[in-house]
Formats: C-alpha cells, sequence, structure tokens
C-alpha cells in the first residue's frame, strides 16, 4: 500500500483527527500533536450514529481515528507510538527503559484503569447519554465514580508528592493521559481541586502548556464548564 498520497502544500501529509472533544483517550493525541506542533484538521465523529464511512475507517466505532495521508490509525495508544516514533522531538517517553515502563504503567493506568472506574461512570451517564439519547445518568454509578475518584486522587497525590511529573523528572504520556481525563472531568465540575495541591500544581502547570489551548476552548452546546475551566490561575 502506497503511504502519503495526500499532501499539503507544504510537502507534509494532510493529517486528519477524528474526535470527540471530550474523549479523553482523543484529548491525549490532540495534546501529543499539538505539543510535537504537527498540525491536523479536526472532524467530530458521533461514533453512536454508527456512520458507514467511519465504520470502513474503524469498524471498532471508537474515536480517536488519525489519518495522515493514506493511513489510517486507531486507537489512542497504537497512534502515540506511531507518533512517537515517527516525530520524535519532543519526546514524550523518557530515555531509561525503567523511566519508559512507568510512564506507559501509568498512562495504562489512567485509560484503563481509571476511566473504568472514574470517567466512564460520570462523564459518559453525565454527557454521553445526553448526547446519545440511549437513557438517562444513573445516580447509583455516578455516586460509584465520585467514590472511585477519592481513591485515585489519594494515590496521584502520594505520586505527586514524591515527582515533579507523574512518571518522574520530565514530563511524559503519562502526564498527557491524566491531563486528559482530568480536563474532561474539570468541564463537567466533577474535579475539587481544594483536595489536593500536588494535583493542583500539576494540572496547571500542564494546563498552561500552549498545546493545552484547544482543549480549553473546546464548548459543548447545553452543556456549560465551570468559570475556572479555562482560566490558567485558577
Amino acid at each position: 500500500m502506497k503511504l502519503y498520497k495526500k499532501i499539503e502544500s507544504n510537502g507534509f501529509p494532510m493529517k486528519r483527527l477524528y474526535h470527540l472533544p471530550l474523549s479523553p483517550f482523543c484529548r491525549k493525541i490532540r495534546l501529543v500533536l499539538a505539543e510535537k506542533k504537527l498540525e491536523v484538521d479536526l472532524i467530530e465523529e458521533l461514533v453512536w450514529e454508527g456512520r458507514l464511512d467511519f465504520l470502513r475507517l474503524n469498524p471498532a466505532a471508537k474515536v480517536p481515528v488519525l489519518i495522515i495521508g493514506d493511513l489510517v490509525l486507531s486507537d489512542s495508544t497504537a497512534i502515540f507510538e506511531y507518533l512517537e516514533e515517527v516525530y520524535p522531538f519532543p519526546a514524550l517517553l523518557p530515555e531509561g527503559p525503567a523511566e519508559r515502563a512507568e510512564a506507559r504503567r501509568l498512562t495504562f493506568w489512567f485509560d484503563d484503569k481509571f476511566h473504568s472506574e472514574v470517567t466512564s461512570k460520570l462523564l459518559y451517564q453525565r454527557i454521553t447519554k445526553k448526547l446519545s439519547r440511549i437513557g438517562h445518568p444513573d445516580s447509583t454509578i455516578i455516586k460509584a465514580g465520585v467514590k472511585a475518584l477519592k481513591f485515585h486522587f489519594e494515590y496521584l497525590d502520594y505520586i505527586l508528592e514524591r515527582r515533579r511529573w507523574l512518571a518522574g523528572d520530565k514530563m511524559t504520556i503519562a502526564d498527557f493521559s491524566g491531563a486528559a481525563h482530568f480536563s474532561t472531568l474539570d468541564y463537567i465540575g466533577d474535579i475539587d481541586w481544594s483536595c489536593s495541591y500536588h494535583i493542583k500544581n500539576w494540572y496547571e502547570k500542564i494546563k498552561s502548556r500552549p498545546a493545552f489551548r484547544s482543549l480549553l476552548s473546546d464548548y459543548l452546546p447545553g452543556f456549560h464548564p465551570p468559570e475556572h475551566y479555562s482560566d490558567l490561575d485558577f
């Protein structure tokens, strides 16, 4: 298969990202693309509609899907690994094997455990159900998400009390993954930043990066974020 047929005027292959604005997995990839200064066209994809052309790109019917020229990439982990290998600067994985393993561990922790126990129970109950018209929020599930969030806050506070960034002394993909999840929960007002100085300080550092600006400008009609959401000094 020939790749990179579709070329921009600057000679680089065109990039398109199928995404949902409040998907933490899409936000993670948007942060990676912005940090690496890779321009991309954002295409909002309402996955619950099952659009046939999108299913041809990704039969799993999930976002993000990144298209670079004629290359189609899906799954946020696979997309990140591709971008990190092809566009290595700035690096979002540490140099040492142990540190790289820790960055990957925490990234998976957010995208698997945190997502399963917190994000899916809060964000999807409050937002996705209404957007996709598949029912009303389940208060029992929401309460379980709020309870789990307290546990995860304690764990993150423990880590960030001892480290500058989640995986060590340098910012990595683990920080972008964590910030992506936290930013979606912050949009719906489920984060109490007074619970942890260390987490708030970490998030402020991530939030102030130029790569974060487009995320802070996202807006869903009918869903209003708290006043501090886009404030860099909150």
